[in-house]
């Protein structure tokens, strides 16, 4: 029922594929030997220093009996593609076996070919890369806490250029657990912009519940973790708030869809500002019928001025001629000339610029 209650939404649902256990489930009495023990025989409790979580008991993909293990995994996922699920976001998949995951991965490419698994995978670059090349269809990123311009520009360029062919990057603004430093100071100025960037960086992005609303409270000093958060609670909302940034994500949305330019990965390039709180950068498509220049303000503060340097080449535009700029964001659009242009962007109300090209 809600499944179908979605899909009239035009909705999909995803579920969280979490492989670990509560204390009462039925497997810490039935099987006991598929988790890990202290010496004084107990189950051990799952543990990320300084953390520790007594309510779950992570399970032991290498006990004896770890076929019987991987099979009920299996079934488990399995259960709700036969519930019509086709989206699982994977819950630290870092923390199970490689070995598994091609298991799992060569099943699925055989019996449910277009199940989409996302990969929740802060982990090490190297083993992010060895879960993508075994079949994971996304990976979250460090998007999140790439803030500066150096930051963007070089992470950009090793997810552009050196890992594109296996690696599929989703862009997340925040996390349930992850409130970043730059959110919780910055607010909706630092909101709006870190939507433009993750919506216009990477062919898939996402937010979670509450980013409209620029909830932006942490639970401590020091801490990336939600006041309230909804890992514990439901958390009724005012989505009608009329400072909610809801008319921004539809807007953005629309223009993904709109522009073929800003669908995929590998196109991208970086032109030179003189001011490092702006950063451009422009998409397009191979025969460049769509060309897309962005320019944001990375400073959640203040206004920044800047002197563009674009490559009219990477536009498709010639030298000297005149070429059209259309803002899909505000609706104004106006005409250029040459590579250097001078820009200015208010974050309060105007943080980017989002620039359909034309000849």
């Amino acid at each position: 029922m809600f499944r179908q209650a979605a899909e009239k939404l035009g909705l999909e649902i995803a579920l969280d594929y979490a492989l670990q256990c509560s204390p009462d489930h039925p497997w810490v009495t039935e099987h006991p030997d598929w988790f890990e023990h202290r010496p004084d025989g107990s189950i051990r409790p799952a543990e990320n220093p300084p953390k520790r979580y007594d309510d779950v008991f992570p399970i032991n993909f290498g006990c004896a009996d770890w076929r019987a293990l991987w099979q009920a995994c299996y079934q488990v996922l399995e259960f709700w593609v036969g519930q019509g699920v086709r989206i699982f976001r994977v819950d630290n998949p870092h923390t199970k076996p490689v070995p598994f995951w091609a298991w799992v991965f060569a099943r699925l490419r055989t019996d449910h070919p277009d199940v989409i698994m996302l990969a929740e995978a802060f982990t090490r670059p190297a083993l992010m890369g060895e879960l993508s090349k075994v079949g994971f269809s996304q990976t979250y990123t460090y998007f999140t806490w790439r803030s500066t311009k150096s930051e963007l520009r070089t992470y950009l360029t090793q997810l552009t250029k050196i890992t594109p062919d296996y690696l599929r990057p989703n862009f997340f603004a925040n996390t349930p657990d992850i409130l970043t430093r730059e959110l919780q100071e910055g607010g909706p100025p630092a909101f709006r912009s870190r939507l433009v960037l993750a919506a216009t960086l990477s062919p898939a992005y996402g937010i979670y519940s509450g980013y409209e609303l620029c909830e932006n409270r942490p639970q401590s000093a020091h801490s990336e973790e939600y006041w309230d958060s909804e890992k514990y609670q439901y958390r009724p909302r005012d989505w009608q708030a009329t400072d909610s940034l809801a008319p921004l994500v539809t807007r953005l949305n629309e223009i993904r869809r709109l522009h073929p330019a800003l669908q995929q990965l590998r196109r991208l390039y970086f032109h030179s500002t003189d001011n490092p709180s702006v950063i451009a950068y422009s998409k397009h498509t191979s025969d460049r019928a769509d060309v897309v220049l962005v320019v944001v303000n990375l400073d959640p503060r203040q206004s920044q001025r800047a002197t563009l340097r674009l490559s009219l080449k990477q536009l498709g535009t010639k030298p000297g001629a005149a070429f059209r700029v259309s803002d899909l964001l505000s609706g104004t659009s106006w005409s250029w000339s040459g590579g250097r242009q001078e820009i200015a962007l208010d974050p309060t109300t105007a943080p980017a610029l989002l620039l359909s090209v034309g000849r």
